[in-house]
């Protein structure tokens, strides 16, 4: 009588659950995975909306071809280089801060608090505002180096040095969010296991290698993946500083999906590139999903 008491609550706790999470799937269906099968379809069609036409069947031509465009494999490294650069120094320095931090003080609680700042702008806002502040002119930072003797650098429009300019605005903005998640997983750490590292003669170096490290980088990994998708998928700030100027080079896969399908209108062909970006997207967070799962199963 028992047993068959608890199989019908656990069928009732599973058919409450799952009503819970049905809105959910009803508006990912409705706002995601309907439009996500359309432009599928659409990929394989050469479709140009201010055309007077039919779109027309070209099977996997749009996908070729966008490996045959100097300018997509150009936005494709500049997306690599830029995610990769941008991420590892946001994951190198977060790292750092939320060591610094991890003391539980008022002094550490109120740079804490400023250090939320920079997460809490919006990236349009954080564009223009750092675009203003470096313009070659008028801009702030200049200024402050003509005080100073040096001469006046042209950091948005100069084609050697702009994406290193985005990459730095892009770290001033999310090296805070890693450092406070990182910060988060280093305070979730019991202080009896740090002492006992101590008391075996460990140095601080050793504690943070032997111990922190371990500990918390199945968050770490997960706050690169999220750092790295984002990276990845960069718009707002680009479109605002640069357009992806000076001529391509800061033009990233994003802007260049977006100039293809709303300047272009090349919808079959912008289609067909959302596609292949998404899945590139999806394949690299299955890869940082295992990583993690595998360092769970290290941990024990």
């Amino acid at each position: 009588m028992l047993i068959s008491r608890h199989v019908i609550q656990t069928k009732t706790d599973k058919i409450h659950s799952w009503l819970f999470i049905l809105p959910v799937f009803v508006i990912l269906l409705i706002a995601a995975f309907i439009p996500l099968g359309y432009g599928l379809g659409l990929s394989f069609y050469r479709y140009k909306l201010n055309l007077q036409q039919s779109p027309v069947f070209v099977g996997f031509q749009n996908y070729t071809g966008m490996f045959k465009d100097e300018l997509f494999i150009k936005s494709l490294k500049n997306n690599i280089f830029f995610a990769v650069l941008s991420v590892s120094i946001e994951l190198v320095f977060g790292i750092i801060i939320a060591m610094m931090l991890s003391d539980d003080n008022t002094l550490s609680r109120l740079l804490i608090t400023f250090l939320m700042v920079p997460m809490i702008i919006a990236p349009v806002a954080s564009g223009t505002l750092w675009r203003m502040m470096l313009d070659r002119t008028y801009g702030i930072v200049n200024y402050l180096l003509e005080l100073i003797g040096l001469p006046a650098v042209s950091w948005l429009g100069d084609y050697r040095i702009a994406i290193y300019t985005i990459i730095l605005v892009d770290c001033w903005q999310f090296t805070p969010f890693v450092a406070i998640l990182v910060l988060s997983s280093i305070k979730a750490i019991q202080k009896d296991i740090i002492d006992a590292a101590r008391v075996d003669g460990a140095s601080p170096w050793k504690v943070f290698m032997r111990v922190v490290l371990p500990i918390t980088s199945p968050v770490i990994i997960i706050v690169a993946m999220i750092r790295f998708i984002d990276a990845f998928k960069v718009f707002d700030t680009i479109f605002v500083m640069t357009q992806g100027g000076p001529g391509s080079a800061t033009e990233m896969l994003p802007t260049y999906i977006y100039r293809q399908g709303i300047k272009f209108l090349r919808v079959g062909y912008s289609s067909a590139t959302a596609i292949l970006f998404i899945t590139s997207m999806s394949i690299i967070a299955w890869a940082f999903i295992r990583l993690r799962t595998r360092q769970l199963k290290r941990l024990g």
